[in-house]
């Protein structure tokens, strides 16, 4: 038998050829260079300009919310979306341990304190089985709400996130949040294009949150947003968002404390493009996943993670997944691809691993750390196929 990191070599160059092949590039084949030399031109190029207006409408029309409101990073649109939501110093949000480091930051500047929870391997976002499962035994009832029994701080919300694309149990999580009066809002940073039976992602919480980042599946160079379906929070979202300031033709006054975190016109252009592409760029997605698929159909050990039933992922980035008794041979499958030019990394440290988080309150993570031991993100680029 081929061994297993010679076997995931031969199975990716029979779908990419030979390297170099990056993780996941940007691509701009469409009016990028027209909008952002037309923003060039018209002078309104920071946080003020059409092209902000048409990107947040374009983006509430393509996702089914309500509205949109543009800012400079995803890490921005979560922080400001669990802010509204109602998350104080002091509170906890419970959170996905196998996510991003970017999800515990932005409850962190809050003055929050992030709860880890498990996940599940049908989805790789949280299990609501396991966190009803935690919750009974962690969660106090109180005349001001649910709180930790342990540390005797609020429970206030719960954050689940969609997790390389792919949407969570959206029904059972919401069902937790509704019987422990937790406030959902998603981390969709990387679910742009995923639908939970037929539904955007980002859409079915109170808030979600988008990330434009330079490797997500379109780009702003940097940039995010946050979505609503409540006008009274998109009004308020885009005060914060604009330093608090209050509107008038000539004069400064700030009436509470907001942030400089608006997106700029310029990079609003550069969004517009990209959204009239991304059909393209799903559907080259979705070729690139069943080529995949074919290409590690004969690989022993080793299998790509396909949609969860009754959604639709936005494959944004390519998942294989090692069995458990292959776990030990993932960094020399990640030697061995990155040697062959064939760029692939692992998933992210686990939040409770990370100094700065180390001592946060977290359920039992036997799932999470079992995927973070096998999981390997193969090149994932649009243009790859």
């Amino acid at each position: 038998m081929t061994p297993l990191p010679k076997a995931v070599v031969e199975a990716l160059q029979s779908v990419l050829g030979e390297g170099p092949i990056p993780l996941h590039e940007p691509r701009f084949h469409g009016n990028e260079q027209r909008y952002v030399q037309d923003c060039i031109e018209s002078t309104f190029v920071s946080s003020v300009g059409a092209y902000v207006d048409r990107f947040e409408r374009a983006l509430a029309e393509y996702t089914g919310a309500r509205r949109a409101v543009a800012v400079v990073n995803g890490t921005a649109a979560l922080q400001v979306a669990l802010r509204l939501a109602g998350v104080r110093a002091g509170d906890e949000v419970i959170a996905p341990a196998l996510t991003f480091v970017a999800t515990a930051n932005a409850v962190h500047y809050l003055g929050a304190t992030p709860h880890f929870a498990d996940s599940s391997e049908a989805t790789l976002g949280l299990d609501p089985d396991a966190l009803r499962d935690w919750l009974e035994h962690t969660a106090e009832r109180t005349a001001d709400g649910i709180r930790n029994r342990h540390t005797g701080r609020p429970l206030r919300a719960v954050v689940p996130m969609h997790t390389f694309g792919h949407p969570c149990d959206l029904d059972g999580l919401m069902a937790v949040a509704h019987d422990y009066r937790l406030t959902l809002v998603e981390d969709a940073a990387e679910s742009l294009g995923s639908r939970y039976h037929g539904r955007h992602t980002g859409t079915f919480g109170l808030l979600g949150a988008l990330s434009f980042n330079g490797n997500k599946i379109i780009t702003t160079g940097g940039g995010g947003a946050i979505l609503t379906n409540d006008e009274r929070l998109a009004d308020h979202a885009k005060h914060l968002t604009t330093t608090a300031k209050q509107p008038h033709r000539w004069e400064y006054v700030h009436d509470e404390i907001g942030y400089n975190f608006r997106m700029p016109n310029l990079n609003a252009a550069l969004g517009c493009a990209q959204l009239e592409q991304l059909p393209d760029f799903l559907a080259a997605k979705r070729q690139l996943a069943d080529r995949y698929q074919e290409a590690f159909s004969g690989v022993e050990g080793a299998h790509l993670i396909r949609e969860p039933e009754g959604t639709k992922s936005n494959y944004w980035f390519q998942t294989l997944l090692l069995d458990e008794g292959e776990a030990e041979q993932r960094d020399r499958v990640l030697e061995a691809t990155n040697e062959a030019g064939l760029m692939t990394r692992p998933a992210w440290a686990l939040m409770h691993q990370l100094v700065p988080y180390r001592d946060c309150p977290r359920a039992p993570l036997p799932v999470a750390e079992s995927l973070a031991r096998r999981v390997i993100n193969l090149p994932s680029s649009a243009g790859l196929v």
